[in-house]
């Protein structure tokens, strides 16, 4: 099983800080990718989208910065800094930045 990633090791961090806002862009940056897991950090810039799609692991994602629409199912969920979500495997899912905004995802596989 491989290790995190991309980011220090025994220091406190402030993740929205990991990650920056492009103009016009979605970035990502992978602090952990194996079978089981998935961690990675994004930023939106306001308009910016994840078109939908289906994960077949639970995608479980915390808001960092700014202000998100999460599509899951065609139902609209806003989230805003603090706030969090579960996108069930399986199901057609989309994200897009509201304002701009930064998310933390974790993708748990069976």
């Amino acid at each position: 099983m491989n290790g995190l990633k991309n980011i220090d090791k025994k220091e406190v961090l402030c993740l929205k800080e990991q990650v920056a806002y492009q103009q016009g862009q979605v970035v990502s940056k992978t602090l952990a990718q194996n079978e089981h897991l998935s961690i990675t950090l994004f930023s939106f810039d306001k308009g910016e989208e994840i078109s939908s799609h289906k994960s077949s692991g639970d995608a479980f994602v915390t808001c960092l910065d700014g202000e998100g629409k999460i599509t899951i199912d065609s139902t609209e969920y806003f989230l805003k800094e603090g706030q969090s979500i579960v996108m069930p495997a399986g199901h057609p899912h989309a994200v897009y930045g509201q304002e701009q905004f930064k998310m933390l995802l974790v993708v748990v596989f069976d």
